[in-house]
């Protein structure tokens, strides 16, 4: 596909839940094709293509991938189906954007990575809170060597025992919740910006609801449930926890993670200490990047692609004083993953079934540890 414009890019969403229509948006503000959905039904695929504009609503995922007009598909479904689905599509020739986590537990996973290395095309994982334009800055930003990492990413949409969805469900979503949905992606932010790799955790987990009063029939993430009919339902995934974090190279860390914090719907901070500098950003304020100094005024950085670095402007649509947000981050994410199909990289790597993999490593030590209660190492392959 390499000389492609955007435009003759065919790509299929699977899945029509909360991330189906984000991926559609962000991929059609590129000028990229989405030429068909898939739904978990037949009837909820009709209806999402319909909703959504789309021309082709799919009966299944077999007829998606014999579909020789699309070329990648975005994988938006519970974690649980991601392993089959992505084997299926990289054997179908198709080049592979999967929603995070990119599987259930590391074996999948590693087996990702073999199949994506052994394939020709290109596979990611949506981590795309890196592509905010002053994350890609802080990970351009001289601050010496890293001292320490802290910081959080807290929600609270599941604050009440009335609150469900299938993410609390370890049969649908994994063993880890909180931590899996949302730590992964400060986790995998700090990595980035850093470039440093976690060696050992040690985790504090905690369930507050152990049991949830689910309304009968789905619900999508972030939203409520109308039915008033309620079925008590055991839950195993932790709301909230605590992670100690030791990196290659010395750095010491924390991070606390909550989908039960009143008030905060969706915020993610970090604070990185160096031995030249500090660097903080928050992503419910994410158009400013604080510098803190030793010897001179601390400084607040605007989003402005005049005042960024090649990489971070590159990865800028508006200019300064033209807020960009969580939209425009998925945008920027399939940019460089799109960049990367024509054959044509940018100056940021999309996230990779590699760096999805690390994630599930992560995890897996991070349960460990709340587990057993004591440091655990975090495997390396």
């Amino acid at each position: 596909m390499n000389a492609m414009d955007y435009h003759d890019i065919g790509v299929a969403i699977v899945g029509s839940g909360f991330m189906g229509p984000a991926h559609t948006e962000a991929l059609r503000r590129l000028g990229i094709s989405v030429r068909g959905i898939l739904g978990s039904s037949e009837e909820k695929s009709t209806r999402a293509a319909a909703q959504l504009g789309i021309p082709r609503a799919y009966a299944t995922y077999d007829e998606l991938l014999a579909d020789e007009r699309i070329h990648s598909v975005h994988i938006t479904t519970p974690n649980k189906h991601h392993h089959s689905m992505v084997v299926a599509a990289l054997d179908a020739g198709k080049h592979v954007l999967c929603e995070k986590p990119l599987a259930m537990n590391a074996a999948e996973s590693r087996d990702l990575v073999n199949r994506a290395k052994a394939s020709q095309v290109e596979a990611g994982v949506n981590y795309n809170i890196r592509f905010y334009p002053l994350c890609i800055e802080a990970a351009n930003s001289c601050i010496g060597n890293v001292h320490s990492v802290q910081g959080s990413y807290v929600q609270d949409w599941l604050l009440f025992d009335t609150d469900y969805n299938w993410r609390v469900l370890a049969s649908e979503g994994g063993d880890l919740r909180a931590v899996a949905d949302i730590g992964t992606h400060w986790l995998d932010l700090v990595g980035y910006v850093t470039g440093l790799r976690v060696e050992s955790v040690f985790a504090d987990l905690k369930t507050i609801h152990l049991v949830r009063n689910r309304p009968v029939g789905e619900v999508e993430t972030f939203s409520k449930s109308t039915n008033a009919e309620l079925v008590e339902t055991p839950i195993t995934t932790e709301d909230q926890g605590a992670v100690l974090l030791r990196f290659a190279g010395g750095a010491t860390g924390v991070l606390w993670v909550s989908q039960a914090t009143a008030g905060r719907k969706n915020r993610l901070q970090f604070e990185i200490g160096g031995a030249e500098g500090s660097l903080a950003w928050d992503s419910e304020n994410p158009n400013e990047l604080w510098r803190g100094k030793r010897t001179q005024a601390n400084e607040v950085l605007p989003k402005d692609p005049g005042l960024l670095s090649p990489a971070a402007a590159h990865h800028t649509s508006y200019p300064g004083g033209h807020a960009e947000g969580y939209p425009d981050s998925f945008k920027q994410c399939f940019r460089a993953f799109y960049d990367a199909v024509r054959g044509e990289p940018g100056p940021v790597a999309y996230p990779s079934f590699e760096d999805g993999h690390r994630e599930i490593l992560l995890c897996e030590a991070i349960l460990e540890s709340h587990r057993h209660g004591r440091w655990t190492r975090v495997e390396e392959n």
